[in-house]
C-alpha cells in the first residue's frame, strides 16, 4: 500500500471523529447549553436542527423544553383557626433561562428539590393566614337556602377561596423560582384532608350532633304520641260518659215502661189489685223465709191467715190434665 494512501485514510478517520464530535443534533424538545471546561459558553440553543461545536472541549449538555410536572409531599399544617390539615399540591414547571438554569441548579434534581423548598413554604404560610373554609371552597356566591323549618340558613361568607388563594401561591412563589431561570405555570391542590388527631374529634362531632338531632326527634315524637293519647283517653272518656249515660236512660225508660205496663195490667179491677197485693206479699215471704226460720205469729197476722187458708192435702192433678184457675184471676194483657 502507498504511504499517500494511507495518509489519507488516516486523514479521512480522523475528519470523521472530528466530524462526529462537533457535529450535533437539537431536538424539538430540547434546549442546549454548551460548556466549556465546565462553564456554559455562549447563548443557550432553543432552536432544533443540526449544531456544531468545538470537538474534544465544549460539552453538550441538553435541558427539557416541555413543562415538567412536580408533585409535592403532603404536609401537614395548620390553618389560621389552628386546626392540622394535610394538604397534598402539584405544579407545572418550565425551564424558561436554560443559562441561569443550568448555573444554579445544573440539574432536574436539584430542580425539584428547590421546588419543594420554595413552594411548600409558600403554600404553609398561605394556609396559616386564611380558614379552612377559604382552602376548602371555591365559590364565594353561594345563597342562602330554607331549613326543613322554613328558617333561613346562610352559609360563611367565603372571601378568598381555594383558586384565588392558589393563585396567591403562584404570585408569591413565581419570583423567587424566577432567580433560578424557572417559570411556574401553575398549581393545585390535589387532596386537602384532616390530620388523624382532628379526623377522630370531627368524626365524634359529627356523632354527638346526630345524636342530638335524634334525641330531639325522638322527644319530638314521645310529646306528639302523649299528646294524641291523651285526646284519645278524652274522647274514650267522653264516648264512655256519652254510652253510660245513653245506657241508664234507656234503662230509665225501659223501667218506666215496666212499672207502667204493671200499673195498667193490675189496676183494671179489685180483683187484680188483690191479686198483685197477694203476689207481692209471697215474694216478700219468700225473700225472708227459709227452713232455717222460726216465726212467731198472731192468730190475727196476715201470714197466719193465709198459711191457714193452704189446704194441706195435695191436689190429685195428672200432668196431662188441665189446671183451672181461680175465676177470680183477671185477663192479663201481655205486650
Amino acid at each position: 500500500m502507498k504511504p499517500k494512501l494511507i495518509v489519507s485514510l488516516v486523514l479521512l478517520v480522523i475528519g470523521v471523529v472530528v466530524l462526529f464530535n462537533s457535529a450535533y443534533v437539537v431536538t424539538e424538545t430540547e434546549q442546549v447549553i454548551i460548556t466549556e471546561l465546565g462553564a456554559p459558553v455562549g447563548e443557550p440553543i432553543t432552536e432544533a436542527g443540526l449544531h456544531f461545536k468545538i470537538p474534544f472541549v465544549q460539552k453538550v449538555n441538553r435541558l427539557e423544553k416541555r413543562f415538567l410536572p412536580w408533585d409535592g409531599p403532603a404536609n401537614e399544617m395548620p390553618t389560621k383557626e389552628k386546626t392540622y390539615i394535610i394538604i397534598d399540591t402539584f405544579a407545572r414547571w418550565r425551564i424558561s433561562d436554560p443559562k441561569e438554569y443550568f448555573i444554579s441548579l445544573r440539574d432536574q434534581r436539584r430542580a425539584l428539590s428547590r421546588l419543594d423548598d420554595i413552594l411548600g413554604s409558600e403554600t404553609r404560610n398561605a394556609v396559616a393566614n386564611h380558614a379552612i373554609i377559604e382552602i376548602v371552597r371555591t365559590s364565594t356566591d353561594r345563597q342562602p337556602v330554607l331549613d326543613e323549618d322554613g328558617s333561613e340558613v346562610k352559609w360563611e361568607e367565603i372571601k378568598i377561596g381555594r383558586s384565588r388563594l392558589e393563585q396567591q401561591i403562584i404570585a408569591e412563589a413565581a419570583p423567587k423560582l424566577k432567580e433560578f431561570g424557572i417559570e411556574l405555570l401553575d398549581l393545585r391542590f390535589k387532596r386537602i384532608n384532616y390530620s388523624e388527631v382532628v379526623r377522630r374529634d370531627i368524626y365524634q362531632s359529627m356523632i354527638s350532633e346526630r345524636q342530638k338531632e335524634r334525641d330531639r326527634y325522638r322527644s319530638e315524637g314521645q310529646g306528639e304520641a302523649a299528646e294524641i293519647k291523651g285526646k284519645m283517653t278524652r274522647e274514650l272518656r267522653t264516648i264512655n260518659s256519652s254510652a253510660s249515660m245513653t245506657v241508664k236512660t234507656i234503662e230509665g225508660e225501659a223501667d218506666a215502661n215496666v212499672t207502667r205496663i204493671y200499673a195498667e195490667a193490675y189496676n183494671q179491677s179489685p180483683e187484680s189489685i188483690e191479686f198483685y197485693s197477694f203476689l207481692r206479699t209471697l215474694e216478700t215471704y219468700k225473700e225472708i223465709l227459709n227452713s232455717d226460720t222460726s216465726v212467731i205469729l198472731t192468730t190475727d197476722s196476715p201470714l197466719f191467715q193465709l198459711l191457714k187458708t193452704i189446704n194441706p192435702e195435695p191436689l190429685d192433678v195428672k200432668p196431662e190434665d188441665p189446671v183451672d184457675l181461680p175465676s177470680s184471676l183477671p185477663d192479663q194483657e201481655s205486650e
